[in-house]
């Protein structure tokens, strides 16, 4: 084989790889040959990946944990609508549970004002989350709520970081066919 006749193969064979490569283009040229253009179009990107959606709410031992508080209309047991989002976490996670049988929706309260305005309120909110999950699907028999006011705090009601702490609502698992086997 001629040394021309083996420059021409490879230069061939070389552009085909070129054209065949996504994402190649451009004018090429081979050991003093001519230049002459190679097509190719870019290969588009990957699809961004979704962020992995972290719940904020999971079963727990005992307890249906939330990953952030339940908001209400300051001094009332409106839910806020910011809070919407998590309760629906919760209706998702009851759904997805069957085995927790029945839950107790406890509302507590901080320590500042009146110890008895903080037990009716605590309640009342207690009872307007169950109304909501009642309302987006989780049956009535399975849920049960009560207001604990300022009995059962889990920070010192001394500072504003306790007492915001102590202001919250938790869900208590009271009855489950199966423990520890929750999603």
């Amino acid at each position: 084989m001629k040394d021309t006749e083996r420059s021409c193969r490879l230069a061939f064979a070389g552009a085909l790889a070129i054209a065949l490569l996504p994402g190649c283009g451009g004018t090429m040229a081979f050991q003093g040959e001519k230049a002459f253009a190679v097509g190719g179009h870019q290969a588009p990107p990957p699809p961004a990946a979704a962020p992995a959606a972290q719940s904020r709410v999971a079963v727990r031992d005992n307890k249906i944990e939330i990953g952030e508080k339940i908001q209400f209309e300051h001094d009332k047991a409106t839910i806020l609508p910011v809070s919407f989002g998590i309760l629906d976490e919760v209706v998702k996670v009851m759904k997805e549970n069957p085995q927790v049988k029945k839950i107790l929706i406890e509302g507590h309260s901080s320590s500042e004002g009146d110890a008895a305005h903080n037990l009716k309120l605590s309640d009342e909110r207690a009872k307007s989350v169950m109304h909501y999950l009642a309302e987006h699907g989780v049956e009535k028999t399975r849920m049960a709520a009560k207001g604990f006011g300022t009995t059962q705090p889990i920070a010192d009601n001394a500072t504003e970081v306790g007492r915001e702490k102590n202001r919250r609502v938790d869900f208590t698992i009271t009855d489950s066919a199966a423990k520890g086997a929750a999603k």
